[in-house]
């Protein structure tokens, strides 16, 4: 599928970007003539570019309508609670679930990990930056798809089911 300019897309684990433009890259060489996209990140700064036909993971944000069924299904999504404190099963299992490019992974760890932090009298700084990345791309997504400020998402999901 390809994108238009102007296009709100998820791009890989990287979240919301808008498609700026579709063109080749300034440089020379293999790559002259390729076409790529010139992605602006809803959250963040910079430009992200990627091959048009790279393979890599996009898809337009979900619709309105999704973005509401997928609020609605949180009380029932389970929380993704990794039992195992050694570092690098803890980061495993998180990076297996961002890599399902799921917003149903993203609500499961949102959950698991503020479960796992009010069980915890300290907090993990690895925690913590695994629960804004999981937030940020999916209250990026769902601030688009429902044409909210990306700080009225959360208020928006509690007023509309309660905490999550």
């Amino acid at each position: 599928m390809m994108f238009s300019v102007g296009d709100k897309i998820v791009y890989g684990e990287n979240g919301v970007c808008t498609v700026e433009k579709i063109e080749p890259l300034g440089n020379t060489g293999a790559n002259k003539g390729m076409l790529y996209y010139h992605l602006s990140p809803l959250i963040g700064s910079g430009t992200y570019f990627a091959p048009v036909d790279s393979g890599a993971y996009m898809r337009l944000v979900i619709s309105r309508e999704e973005a509401e069924a997928l609020i609605d299904s949180m009380p029932g999504i389970e929380p993704a609670i990794c039992n195992d404190n050694r570092f690098n099963h803890v980061d495993a299992f998180y990076k297996e679930l961002f890599r399902q490019h799921s917003n149903e992974a993203l609500v499961a760890i949102v959950k698991g990990l503020r479960c796992r932090m009010a069980q915890r009298k300290s907090r993990s700084s690895r925690a913590e930056a695994t629960l804004k990345r999981a937030r940020d791309m999916l209250h990026g997504e769902l601030s688009v798809a429902l044409d909210l400020d990306l700080d009225q998402v959360e208020d928006y999901i509690t007023q509309r089911i309660g905490t999550m």
